[in-house]
């Protein structure tokens, strides 16, 4: 099992939508076993699978969120019914993922993660990476996909712990730029402070229009540092391209008929395939 974090410290640069759809061409196109893991507070990837209504239904069924897996004690639950009773976590090895479809499961999201108190050294961001050892155990998955949220916090040290690779998406904008620069700054010291070993597998430009020159400052810019030199992805998403939130009529980009969007995402899965198995982890 692989797993592969998405990050960049910067909103709106299409993480999610790398994220969720990378996730699916892995499902669909390799026929391979997927876990996505929505790990940023904002729970989007969870609103591009499921509708609001199929979403608390679930929740309202018992269905496992990401709350369970950071959750490491009782805490109140408040009913208008039987008003405020305790209720203790599950095990790490029992949190069960949602199944969205053919070889695709999730572990969604959930604002509740908010009245954690997340206090980096509190143990909490290591829960993460024990739930993907006991994933590796079961061989459950040949992947899973995390999405980070956009700023550093606990949530984003748990998801890097919990790795073996991380993808940067990128917008080709001056400030996308810097905020790669600063993010291999606080993933540095996350991999000094804790001894973990991770590989960046690459920079994939997002939102792309060929046609200014932003884009090709940007492949300039990618391909003369050497830092990021060899690390840009050769095939972008196209900056039309956007995945909405489910409504049940929604569908992902593979589903969708865009056919340069559908190239994008098959070409982008490829070669991370090819980059993931070159390492050798």
């Amino acid at each position: 099992m692989k797993v592969i974090a998405f990050v960049n410290m910067k909103g709106g640069v299409g993480k999610t939508t790398l994220a969720v759809n990378v996730a699916h061409a892995l499902a669909k196109r390799h026929h391979k076993r997927v876990l996505i893991i929505d790990v940023d507070p904002q729970f989007n990837a969870t609103q591009c699978l499921f509708s609001g209504d199929d979403y608390v239904a679930k929740r309202e069924e018992g269905g496992h969120t990401i709350f369970d897996l950071f959750n490491d004690g009782a805490i109140p639950v408040i009913s208008p019914v039987s008003g405020t009773s305790e209720k203790s976590p599950p095990e790490i090895e029992d949190i069960e993922a949602w199944s969205y479809g053919p070889r695709l499961d999730i572990l969604p999201g959930n604002l509740e993660i908010y009245r954690l108190d997340m206090v980096p050294g509190s143990g909490r961001e290591l829960r993460l990476k024990r739930y993907m050892e006991s994933l590796a155990g079961n061989d459950a998955y040949d992947y899973v996909v995390i999405d980070t949220p956009p700023t550093p916090s606990t949530f984003m040290t748990s998801a890097i712990l919990a790795s073996d690779y991380y993808l940067i998406p990128v917008r080709p904008e001056p400030l996308s730029r810097v905020g790669i620069d600063l993010l291999t700054g606080v993933i540095g010291r996350i991999i000094k402070n804790h001894g973990h070993k991770i590989v960046n597998v690459g920079v994939v430009l997002t939102m792309m229009d060929a046609r200014t020159s932003v884009y090709y400052e940007a492949l300039s810019f990618l391909d003369s540092d050497p830092k990021w030199s060899g690390k840009r992805f050769k095939t972008v998403l196209p900056q039309r391209t956007k995945i909405a939130k489910n409504q049940g009529d929604q569908r992902l980009i593979l589903d969708s008929g865009q056919e340069d969007a559908m190239r994008a995402v098959a070409g982008i899965t490829n070669e991370l395939l090819e980059r993931v198995d070159d390492d050798g982890l």
